[in-house]
C-alpha cells in the first residue's frame, strides 16, 4: 500500500512538473529595456506579482543607463519594448522608426537644473517675469559649465532653462556625463551646475544642491514614454496589447495605493534591480512627483480623431526645440515634426477592464 502511495505521489509530481514546463514553454518571451527610474518600478512590480505570466508573457527587464544606450541596443535585437524619455524616443523614430505606444509617467517635475548653494545663479529669482520661480539670470548663467547626459530629457530641461534667459547651448559649456557621474562631479566642485532626471535630481538636492528650475517651471511637458520596435509590434499586435495591459495594471495599483505604503517596495526595487540604496524620504519624493495615467486617461491623451493628440503635440514641441538649438536638422525635423509616431493603435487593443491589482 505504501509503495502504491509513493508511486501515485511521484506520478502526480511528474505530471505537475510537466504541466509547469508546458506552461513556461507557452509563455511568450518579451525582452524589454529600462533605466533606473520610476517607470521601471511599474514593470518590475508587475513582474514580481506574476502579472506578465497571467497575460501569457515572460517579460525580461534589462538595465541600461540612458535612452541613448537603449536605442543603440535595438539593432542587435536586445529588446522589443522600452521605457525612455520623450527626447530619445524622438531620436529613436528618426534612426529606427520606433513608435510610442503609451505614456509611462509625467516627468516635468523630475527633470531640472541643479546648481550649488553658493552659486550666483541661486541668488537671482524671477529674472524673466514670465517664469517667476526660475533661478538665474543671463549674466549669472552665460559662460558657465553644465554637466548633463546630452540629447536626453535632462538636456531638454537644461536647454529650456537657458532659453528663459535668451541663451542657447552654445552660450554655455556643456560636458556630457551619465547621471551618476554628474552628481558626483558636482559634489566635487566640477562644473557650475547639472541637468538631471530623478532620482538623481533629488539626490543632488539632498547633497546640498539647489533646484534652479524643472521643466514644469519652464512650462514644458515631458513624458516618459513606452516605445516599441515597429516591426515587432506590427507582427505581434496581441503581445503588444498584453504588454500594455501588464503595465497598466501596475498603473492602477499606483493610482489607488498611497505613496507612503509603496516606499518599502520602491526601495527594494532600486536596491535589488539597480543596486542603489535610496533612503525613505528620497523614495517617497520620487513616488509623489511622478503622476501616472490609466487606460482611459491614456486613450484621451493619444486621441487624434480631432487633430493632433496631446502625446503628438509634446513630441512636436520637442522636435521644434531641438531643431532651434541645432541638435537635429530641419530635414530631420520634417520627419518627426508632427509627432505621429505616437500612436493609439495598441492602446485601443487593450481589453477593458484591466485585471485587478489586488
Amino acid at each position: 500500500m505504501f509503495k502504491k502511495l509513493i508511486a501515485v505521489f511521484m506520478m502526480a509530481a511528474f505530471t505537475a512538473g510537466m504541466t509547469c514546463a508546458a506552461m513556461a514553454a507557452d509563455l511568450v518571451k518579451v525582452p524589454s529595456a529600462w533605466m533606473d527610474e520610476h517607470e521601471t518600478f511599474l514593470i518590475w512590480y508587475a513582474k514580481e506579482k506574476g502579472w506578465d505570466k497571467e497575460a501569457g508573457l515572460d517579460i525580461e527587464i534589462k538595465y541600461f543607463d540612458s535612452g541613448a544606450a537603449i536605442l543603440n541596443a535595438l539593432p542587435s535585437g536586445e529588446w522589443v519594448f522600452a521605457g525612455m524619455g520623450a527626447v530619445p524616443a524622438m531620436l529613436g523614430n528618426l534612426r529606427y522608426g520606433t513608435i510610442i505606444i503609451a505614456n509611462g509617467n509625467d516627468e516635468s517635475m523630475t527633470n531640472g537644473v541643479i546648481v550649488r548653494k553658493d552659486s550666483d545663479i541661486a541668488k537671482v529669482k524671477g529674472w524673466n517675469k514670465d517664469y517667476p520661480d526660475v533661478l538665474g539670470s543671463k549674466e549669472t548663467v552665460k559662460g558657465k559649465t553644465f554637466l548633463v547626459t546630452t540629447v536626453s530629457s535632462a538636456h531638454y530641461a537644461l536647454s529650456s532653462w537657458l532659453e528663459i534667459f535668451g541663451l542657447k547651448d552654445s552660450d554655455v559649456v556643456i560636458k556630457n556625463m551619465d547621471q551618476a557621474q554628474a552628481v558626483g562631479a558636482l559634489e566635487n566642485n566640477i562644473g557650475d551646475g547639472a541637468g538631471l532626471w530623478a532620482p538623481h535630481l533629488f539626490l543632488a538636492e539632498k547633497k546640498g544642491g539647489v533646484l534652479a528650475s524643472d521643466l514644469k517651471a519652464c512650462k514644458k511637458g515631458n513624458p516618459i514614454v513606452l516605445i516599441a520596435d515597429p516591426k515587432y509590434a506590427a507582427a505581434h499586435p496581441d503581445v503588444t496589447a498584453k504588454f500594455l495591459t501588464v503595465y497598466l495594471r501596475a498603473v492602477n495599483m499606483l493610482q489607488h495605493e498611497s505613496p507612503e505604503s509603496l516606499v518599502p517596495e520602491y526601495r527594494r526595487f532600486f536596491l535589488e534591480w539597480a543596486g542603489k540604496d535610496y533612503d525613505e524620504a528620497l523614495a517617497l519624493k520620487d513616488l509623489q512627483k511622478h503622476p501616472v495615467y490609466n487606460l482611459e486617461q491614456q486613450l484621451a491623451m493619444f486621441d487624434d480623431s480631432k487633430g493632433q493628440s496631446q502625446a503628438q503635440k509634446w513630441q512636436s514641441e520637442i522636435a521644434k526645440f531641438f531643431t532651434a538649438v541645432g541638435r537635429i536638422t530641419p530635414d530631420e525635423a520634417k520627419k518627426v515634426g508632427d509627432g505621429k509616431y505616437a500612436t493609439n493603435k495598441y492602446l485601443k487593443m487593450v481589453k477593458a477592464p484591466i485585471p485587478s491589482y489586488k
